[in-house]
């Protein structure tokens, strides 16, 4: 339906264009157009979605799904589900088509594509779908009186059973009211997590048992997407979604993913230049609302969980102790988080934040930082950005170190968000490995099994702004 919904609406803007230049014989350069956008679609499908936008007045501009719903969707005074209720409908009017044009061949007895026949002594509808497969529907109508042309179609269609002498029928289909598919995979089983990645453009999907153990991990890249056509780029996330929903119809388990909705602005990179541009040639959003939607076909269940802290987590937590790359770790993160398993800050790091010797140590990494910054950024006026982030967590571990003296509570945010990764992001990652975000996070691994930072302080580490630190 929405594939050949698409396909109506490309033909119909395309018959305005063509009917503007006069062009003899559209219907050709239609038919061919949408033969390379569709590849997918039956013949058939084709030709009916030309027959469908034939229809239509080409003389005024059209609004598929209804110019009311489309007004009112405009209007602001709507929010919630009064909203999205409104949204559905007119999704439902804009997608919702499938129709398929009768045939005088034998071989299609009526309707090649969508078929009455009898079933079990029932009136069926079989719709034909991808792979040549088929799906038989039982067919509800009841005529609403004695004049209705239902009657007369039915008895045609009795008559063309009984002589095989097959007449051409036009079937449509409307969606209204779609049901949702039953959810039959779960996360009682587990869950395959994914975490959207844009530097490199690729996701990272971790296999969690139900007892939260990391079972298994693949990078899926998504490198091929970078210059393609938007529909291509489309038509390849759907593939994409298929197949992570159909992995986790094997291996009976649920999806977790990232609900992005729940991130302010400016923290998924569309603060940064170099991560907009990345964004601009992969969409993680519109990719996350393709496998949604398949899932939901397929009758997988989508767990969304909070992302907040998933990477911090991972990269401090699980990279380490389990030596696998910081985003499979955050996709690790986020198959435990959608369990419902909590993360708790292991002890190793605990005690650092109450040791001063440590946090002196960790303020004085970054006073390094702040002085060598300060002298090229007259220079390099980008580096503002990165001074203030390094004033920042100087200040922050400056308080830290004041405040040792009264109780670690003071530490919890607002509704009892513990914002201790956050702390132990700026006292651990850089003063310990001289970058925000390294490649390696191997030294982690002593910190955090054993509580050993001494050997950090005795080696010179290197640092971005020039010179070096001991």
């Amino acid at each position: 339906m929405r594939k050949q919904s698409f396909a109506i609406r490309t033909a119909y803007n395309m018959l305005k264009e063509l009917e503007k230049e006069k062009t003899r014989n559209p219907h050709a350069q239609i038919y061919h157009r949408l033969r390379q956008l569709f590849s997918d679609l039956p013949t058939k499908h084709i030709d009916s979605a030309i027959y469908k936008a034939k229809q239509y007045t080409t003389d005024k501009s059209g609004v598929f799904g209804g110019k009311g719903l489309f007004e009112k969707l405009c209007k602001n005074h709507l929010t919630g589900k009064a909203r999205e209720k409104l949204k559905k409908q007119w999704r439902e009017l804009r997608q919702g088509t499938l129709i398929a044009m009768g045939s005088k061949h034998k071989t299609a007895q009526g309707n090649l594509l969508l078929r009455f026949m009898e079933l079990d002594g029932k009136l069926h509808l079989r719709i034909t779908t991808e792979n040549r497969e088929f799906i038989c529907a039982k067919v509800l109508r009841e005529p609403s009186n004695s004049k209705d042309n239902w009657l007369t179609f039915m008895a045609m269609l009795l008559e063309s059973w009984q002589t095989q002498s097959y007449f051409p029928y036009t079937v449509e289909l409307k969606l209204r009211n779609g049901p949702t598919p039953e959810v039959k995979y779960t996360k009682k089983n587990g869950v395959i997590a994914i975490d959207t990645n844009s530097s490199p453009i690729h996701l990272a999907v971790a296999k969690v048992s139900k007892a939260g153990e990391l079972a298994s991990y693949q990078t899926i890249s998504l490198h091929h997407l970078i210059g393609l056509s938007q529909n291509n780029k489309d038509h390849q996330e759907w593939i994409l979604a298929h197949k992570i929903a159909n992995l986790a119809i094997q291996k009976g388990k649920a999806i977790a993913v990232e609900n992005l909705r729940k991130l302010k602005r400016g923290m998924y990179g569309d603060g940064k230049a170099k991560l907009r541009k990345r964004l601009h040639h992969w969409n993680a959003k519109k990719f996350l609302q393709k496998l949604k939607r398949i899932a939901m076909l397929k009758g997988v269940e989508i767990v969304e969980v909070n992302p907040v802290y998933t990477p911090v987590i991972g990269i401090l937590k699980y990279t380490p102790q389990l030596n696998i790359d910081k985003d499979m770790a955050s996709a690790y993160v986020i198959g435990k988080r959608a369990l419902g398993f909590r993360e708790d800050t292991p002890k190793n790091y605990e005690r650092l934040l109450k040791e001063k010797e440590y946090l002196e140590f960790a303020v004085g990494k970054y006073e390094d930082r702040e002085k060598g910054l300060k002298e090229l950024i007259e220079k390099e006026t980008n580096l503002k950005r990165e001074l203030k982030e390094v004033e920042n967590a100087k200040k922050l571990l400056t308080n830290l170190i004041q405040s040792l003296q009264s109780e670690p509570s003071g530490c919890e945010g607002a509704n009892g968000r513990n914002p201790t990764w956050q702390v132990l992001k700026v006292a651990l990652l850089f003063p310990i490995l001289g970058k925000v975000l390294p490649r390696d996070l191997s030294p982690l691994k002593p910190v955090l099994m054993e509580g050993v930072w001494d050997r950090v302080r005795s080696r010179l580490v290197p640092l971005e702004a020039g010179g070096v630190s001991r």
